[in-house]
């Protein structure tokens, strides 16, 4: 998707009525982070394996910290040319009329565009960035009239390709890495992420994270969303062990 932030209710994987946006430490981390990028224009990477909640970190932080037009979407699928990555500011800015044709040409529009006040370009999936692209995004937030705050968020290969461009590298204001939550923190957070593990005990909690969800967010929810349905399906109330037994059959974690 590219344009402006998605919908708060998009930012979940699986659909989820119920589910609590949890203030762990790493999107405490996030929010400080992002004000301080976003006040100094800078450029930012957050990174991390699939599913520790850094995209729904960041679009969290910045529907609080920059709301309405401001902050730009773009996300890529496959690697894509300088030239995909034109079209694709173009289209994330909204900007009226065609593309230019000459590359010469467009690259002053978008940094006529990005010079007129401030933005902030969330470049989501970076991962999939080659050299071509990262260096266009450094061009774009190294000309003097543009007001550029840029936010790469990716897995650990958008960190690994980011570190091969010294040039753009150094210019990175702040690197922030997501991990998985501690069994610690599972502890903490996960009976605040959702009404029906309010009442789960302590233990079953930490069997359903050992044998299913390992710290990751992304993996709770899909579990919170089978463990509604075999609350159902077994006339259960609570979360007991045979419910997360029936639901890790379904996860193939069995």
């Amino acid at each position: 998707m590219t344009g402006t932030l998605p919908p708060a209710a998009g930012d979940q994987y699986v659909p989820l009525p119920g589910a609590h946006i949890v203030t762990t430490r790493a999107l405490l981390a996030a929010r400080e982070n992002l004000t301080d990028a976003i006040d100094a224009r800078a450029m930012m990477c957050v990174y991390g394996d699939a599913g520790f909640g850094k995209t729904l970190a960041v679009n969290t932080c910045l529907r609080e910290l920059e709301p309405g037009e401001e902050v730009r979407r773009i996300a890529f699928r496959s690697r894509p040319t300088a030239r995909a990555v034109r079209h694709a500011i173009f289209t994330a800015l909204g900007l009226a009329g065609g593309p230019p044709a000459h590359p010469s040409e467009f690259d002053r529009l978008l940094i006529d565009a990005l010079s007129a006040r401030p933005r902030t370009l969330i470049v989501d999936e970076a991962q999939w960035l080659n050299s071509d692209a990262f260096e266009y995004f450094r061009f774009l937030w190294d000309d003097y009239g543009t007001q550029l705050a840029i936010v790469f968020v990716g897995g650990q290969g958008c960190r690994t390709v980011l570190r091969k461009e010294p040039m753009l590298a150094s210019r990175i204001f702040i690197w922030q890495k997501f991990s998985r939550l501690t069994p610690a923190e599972v502890l903490q957070v996960i009976p605040l992420f959702h009404p029906v593990w309010e009442t789960a005990t302590p233990e079953d909690i930490t069997f359903a994270d050992t044998h299913a969800a390992h710290g990751n967010f992304r993996s709770w929810a899909w579990l919170t969303a089978q463990v509604l349905t075999g609350l159902k399906r077994l006339r259960r109330q609570h979360v007991e062990t045979d419910v997360l037994r029936w639901a890790f059959h379904r996860l193939g974690e069995a």
